[in-house]
């Protein structure tokens, strides 16, 4: 964007609580001529009732406006200011840092272009600096200004400033940050602020409004494909119709072609309408209203896209969620969801696939997220949305959860790359289903997840045999064959891929066969609710005489040595049906307890 013929930098400060965030934009506001002389005498009045540096001038006061900042000394709202420089214009937001004021932090950084992270001196990085590196990373910000504050606390020691910038590059070397500026500075004295400190005489890069003035942050939005969000339909008379929103991405011209995404209708543009007259062409960031050569029906919360880039009609996504309210998230309680114009009246949450430890960004199993915490999560909406990936589109990929009943913003979601489930607009139903691609099979679909240690390829490779012998279509699924790794890293995740795709194969009226570990009940369950009750069969091995280890060709089984106890077990109760001591059975025997069960549940015959 251009303000005045100059660039436009949209950027933040976050970091955590104390670290200096309002002082910085203070001082840069101050030092770059950028508050008004009344402003100045204000402030210095101010100082003296709400300031926390003896008589010097508080500058963090010039964002910090609320009778409660000032009270308490922190910054509660997030607090926007505009300023300008020879070469650059700028918006900058002061954020939170505060826990309990996240949500505040990322709403700001989610139309933000660069972060400055500022880390206090004196204590490095805090829990709170990942979490907004976190949330930074995940909201699309791609470019980091380190901002290590308080430098006159450790003497200006470059030691300090080596070590913060060390702690923090190891930590965000995996966010995907495309450039991180580490600036040693001292908000309060100015050093390194608006130009180059004698302090720290060590530091040969450029002061921090340098940097600003010369990164370039610029999103490429007009080369990403057309996207204009319809946020009203303009009818003025019987004469004019014509549709107001903005142009998110792409670009398009008079004569150009369209395509209403969520229903397919395609027409081509007959004007770009402003307050200052028609225009040729409307760029990125535009707000403008479109009239079309066709009469087709377009509404509030439409699409108008590229016909040959289209996004996708999905009525469920995987997404990372923020979660921002104090009441924990409720898997399968309805929600209210909005994406870009779109207002989906009803959605919820299917399930939670993992959150993310804020300290090492591992994935945690989880149920559900509670305050402040991020996780990837399984979303359904009762009707289809446009939607893109987050990374390929802000606007399209980014979404609010809403409680329906207090009308609170409750949570934040960025759609991930993978889309569970295209919207089947205008798609006729499937001649064949699962029932009569069974019947065909003479058997009855299923999933078969034998779990466990080790003995696992063994049993599972004799059942497939087994299956095969009296004539029943099978597909065994172990680690051999489906390549996931032999450490516990992304085993939730893992699971949950795998289940996905022996669904498919149930639907196709195959009986599959899982010898995989899927140690928790959650990551079960995830698996069991994608098939009915009677599709999904537990089998627990747990070999205590190593029985079956000697059969099992997959080296990570037969490293293991632990006991060995088979049970059988169905998705109707959760403690086993039959238990077996194996001691005395080989693989062979416990195979055919396998195939007795399965006669017994009439999934096949003999």
């Amino acid at each position: 964007m251009r303000l005045d013929g100059k660039d436009q930098l949209r950027f933040i400060t976050c970091g955590s609580v104390d670290d200096g965030k309002s002082t910085l934009i203070g001082r840069l506001l101050h030092d770059s001529s950028s508050i008004r002389d009344d402003e100045l005498k204000a402030l210095a009045r101010d100082s003296l009732k709400y300031g926390t540096t003896g008589e010097e001038i508080d500058f963090a006061l010039v964002v910090d406006g609320l009778e409660a900042e000032r009270q308490q000394a922190i910054t509660i709202d997030v607090a926007y200011r505009y300023f300008s420089t020879g070469r650059r214009s700028f918006m900058v937001a002061d954020t939170p840092g505060h826990e309990q004021y996240t949500r505040n932090m990322a709403t700001a950084a989610s139309n933000a272009q660069l972060a400055v992270i500022l880390i206090d001196a004196s204590k490095g990085v805090l829990v709170q600096t990942k979490r907004h590196s976190l949330i930074c990373s995940l909201l699309g910000v791609r470019h980091v200004v380190l901002a290590v504050n308080k430098m006159d606390l450790v003497g200006y020691g470059k030691e300090s400033f080596d070590r913060a910038v060390a702690d923090y590059r190891a930590f965000a070397s995996a966010l995907g940050f495309l450039s991180i500026a580490a600036i040693p500075i001292s908000a309060r004295y100015g050093d390194n602020v608006t130009g180059r400190s004698e302090a720290t005489g060590w530091y040969k890069g450029p002061c921090l409004l340098h940097h600003l003035e010369s990164i370039n942050a610029q999103p490429n939005t007009a080369d990403q494909p057309f996207r204009f969000a319809v946020q009203w339909v303009n009818r003025p008379s019987r004469a004019f119709r014509g549709y107001a929103g903005a142009v998110v991405s792409g670009s398009i011209e008079v004569g150009g072609e369209i395509v209403v995404a969520r229903s397919g209708r395609s027409s081509r543009v007959e004007k770009i309408v402003t307050y200052d007259g028609e225009l040729a062409r409307a760029e990125p960031g535009s707000a403008v209203t479109i009239t079309l050569a066709d009469d087709i029906d377009v509404g509030r919360g439409d699409v108008l896209a590229d016909p040959l880039n289209q996004p996708e009609v999905s009525d469920q996504f995987a997404a990372y969620v923020i979660w921002m309210d104090q009441q924990a998230m409720a898997v399968g309680r309805p929600y209210a969801f909005r994406i870009g114009a779109q207002s989906i009246a009803s959605g919820h949450i299917r399930a939670t696939r993992h959150k993310i430890d804020i300290n090492t960004g591992a994935q945690i199993e989880a149920h559900a997220l509670s305050f402040n915490e991020i996780g990837l999560c399984d979303i359904a909406l009762a009707t289809p949305a446009c939607v893109d990936s987050y990374k390929k589109n802000r606007h399209t990929g980014s979404f609010i959860i809403i409680d329906r009943y207090t009308n609170r913003t409750v949570g934040a979601g960025m759609i991930a790359l993978e889309l569970r489930r295209i919207g089947g607009i205008g798609r006729p139903p499937l001649p064949l289903g699962k029932s009569e691609r069974s019947a065909l099979k003479q058997q009855r679909a299923c999933i078969i997840w034998l779990t466990g240690e080790h003995g696992k390829a063994a049993i599972g490779n004799l059942v497939e045999q087994k299956l095969f012998e009296l004539a029943h279509h099978t597909m065994l699924l172990e680690a051999g064959n489906v390549g996931i790794a032999v450490g516990e890293t992304n085993r939730k995740e893992d699971v949950w891929r795998i289940g996905q795709i022996a669904k498919l194969m149930v639907d196709a009226g195959l009986i599959v066969i899982c010898a995989l570990p899927c140690p928790t009940s959650t990551s079960r369950d995830h698996v069991r609710a994608l098939v009915s009750a009677a599709e999904f069969i537990e089998v627990f091995v747990d070999d205590q005489n190593g029985g079956c280890v000697q059969h099992d060709n997959c080296e990570m089984h037969a490293k293991a040595g632990l006991p060995e106890l088979l049970k059988v077990a169905d998705a109707s109760s959760e403690p086993p049906l039959r238990h077996l001591e194996a001691a005395g059975h080989g693989p062979h025997r416990l195979a055919e307890i396998v195939l007795g069960y399965l006669v017994e549940k009439g999934i096949i015959t003999r």
